[in-house]
């Protein structure tokens, strides 16, 4: 299978659990496909196998400099890698998103654009819920626990 068609199944294999945050965020198949470890496992085997077939850093590869780590992708599998890694990361923070807000009583549509600049633009996606999170509930601390015990 080519790093392509990887990319191409990645890339839309994750749409379908973005659109599960989205539209039924509370339901029992949305907990357990978006919020298990399935599917960062089958991503995470991907990354592993685009990461371990990028054959090495090339030269001039660091994460010293801007340039040393643009060196890091100038191979397909290296971008694929790369690539994964936003799949994994931006599901995992909007679902968290999803759990954080129903967990602190934020509607649900409010969110939904979070999850949206989550999917396409990932820390900026973040910043808006933290933010839409700190207007709605006047709570900075991320600490759950905390949060939890004192609701």
């Amino acid at each position: 299978m080519t790093a392509e068609t990887l990319f191409l199944i990645c890339n839309n294999g994750v749409l379908p659990a973005w659109l599960l945050l989205v539209v039924a965020p509370g339901w029992v198949w949305t907990q357990r496909i978006v919020h298990s470890a399935f599917i960062p496992i089958l991503l995470g085997g991907v990354y592993g196998w685009a990461f371990l077939s990028s054959s090495g850093a090339p030269e001039g590869a660091s994460f010293f400099s801007l340039s040393g780590v643009m060196q890091f992708f100038t191979t397909e599998t290296a971008a694929l890698a790369g690539w994964v890694h936003y799949l994994v990361f931006d599901l995992f923070v909007g679902a968290w998103e999803i759990r954080d807000s129903r967990r602190l009583g934020i509607h649900r549509l409010a969110v939904v654009p979070c999850l949206v600049f989550t999917l396409m633009l990932g820390p900026l996606g973040l910043l808006a819920y933290l933010l839409l999170r700190l207007a709605w509930t006047r709570r900075f601390l991320l600490d759950e626990a905390r949060e939890v015990s004192t609701a």
